[in-house]
């Protein structure tokens, strides 16, 4: 199977996730319920669902006042997308 076909399935699953967590967490915190921690949430995003989650955040207004996530979010994103580049570029000369 291909590298770059694995990477792709791998970001979409991950973005996907990403997406039901950050609206699980805003489901709970509108009822007053126990969270999903920020670390979770952070990690996910690291793991490739900077996108998902940036995205989903901005859409349903959560965690936009918490600088943490509006820094940080856009920050791993920008780094998985020069990760993606630079391992693509491999792949495709070798």
């Amino acid at each position: 199977m291909n590298l770059l076909f694995i990477l792709l399935i791998h970001l979409i699953l991950i973005n996907i996730f990403a997406v039901c967590i950050t609206i699980y967490d805003k489901s709970r915190a509108i009822h007053h319920k126990w969270r999903v921690k920020e670390s979770t949430l952070l990690l996910v995003s690291a793991f490739g669902g900077s996108v998902g989650m940036y995205f989903t955040m901005l859409l349903i207004h959560h965690k936009t006042k918490h600088l943490k996530f509006m820094v940080g979010i856009p920050a791993i994103l920008i780094f998985e997308l020069l990760a993606v580049f630079f391992v693509w570029r491999i792949i495709i000369y070798v």
